[in-house]
């Protein structure tokens, strides 16, 4: 004689789903807060990327302000519009905000003259990025904080190049 056993609701086996899907919920979790460091770190790679170029930008408008005039610009809103020639000419198509802190607070580094010669992130926060720097931005190697990474124009510092075209000679 063969006895079957019967499953009741309400068994034993109940408790064994519960903790199976419990180990589930907290296996999900774990890898949740993973991928959130994971795009956190993304989400500031690119901010880095974007106050590099943006840095840039502001830098070299205020090399061609400079270049028109021999003076440099009293205030950013001056890379506007400059209208010390009869016609008025945009050295930046408009004012960036610093994107490590999303505001226009941009730290001035003034010249000797009064003329703003360069700006800096006023962000505290530790970069991520610390080496592998373009030549005009190698100073920022091992530096601590946004703050430090200053983009100034140095006269007579070329930056930008115009790549040869493949197989051309100078």
């Amino acid at each position: 004689m063969v006895i079957a056993h019967a499953h009741l609701p309400g068994g034993r086996e109940g408790g064994f789903t519960y903790l199976g899907l419990l180990f589930a919920v907290v296996i999900l979790g774990f890898a949740l807060s993973t991928v959130g460091v994971v795009w956190s770190t993304q989400i500031r790679r690119d901010r880095e990327a974007e106050l590099l170029f943006v840095g840039d930008q502001i830098r070299a408008a205020i090399g061609r302000y400079y270049a028109a005039g021999a003076v440099y610009p009293l205030a950013l809103k001056d890379l506007l519009a400059d209208n010390r020639a009869p016609q008025a000419r945009h050295f930046l198509r408009r004012l960036y905000p610093d994107p490590m802190t999303g505001n226009p607070d941009w730290q001035l580094i003034l010249g000797a003259g009064g003329g703003i010669i360069g700006v800096a992130s006023s962000s505290q926060d530790k970069p991520i990025k610390v080496a592998n720097f373009s030549d005009a931005d190698a100073d920022f190697k091992d530096t601590q904080c946004y703050c430090d990474w200053k983009f100034v124009y140095a006269q007579g510092f070329r930056r930008w190049r115009r790549p040869n075209p493949a197989g051309a000679t100078n």
